[in-house]
């Protein structure tokens, strides 16, 4: 890929995600699912987060709620881990989880919350 929103995208995605995860799951892609690899990493990080309007705390907060909300778990706690490195804090994603448990349903929420816990655990204890 060389076009320049794919090139920000990709840079946006391993700020977020960390260059480990994002390396990995390009360098896996295959032949049939590199073409989504490229759709998300453009459009996704290189569009809509290369958007400087919100910063990508607000961004992170935002994807924590929705996916919350959506009941997407596996996404959950990569934003999660991703919300950290953009300096939200447990609290903040504490007070997102339980305002998304009013309006996205107890439920998802406590499912969130088994999710983010082990997500912040993981990520603490890489930091040292």
């Amino acid at each position: 890929m060389n076009n320049e929103r794919f090139k920000n995208g990709f840079e946006n995605r391993k700020k977020v995600l960390g260059n480990a995860h994002v390396e990995k799951s390009w360098s896996q892609a295959d032949a049939f699912n590199r073409p989504m690899q490229a759709l998300v990493t453009e459009y996704c990080w290189g569009e809509v987060w290369g958007d400087e309007t919100l910063p990508f705390k607000t961004r992170s907060l935002l994807n924590l709620a929705m996916l919350t909300a959506i009941n997407q778990h596996h996404e959950l706690g990569l934003h999660v881990r991703g919300a950290l490195n953009n300096g939200v804090s447990v609290d903040e994603i504490r007070a997102v989880l339980m305002q998304a448990a009013i309006y996205a349903g107890v439920p998802s929420a406590l499912a969130a919350f088994r999710v983010a816990s082990d997500a912040i655990k993981q990520w603490e204890s890489e930091q040292g």
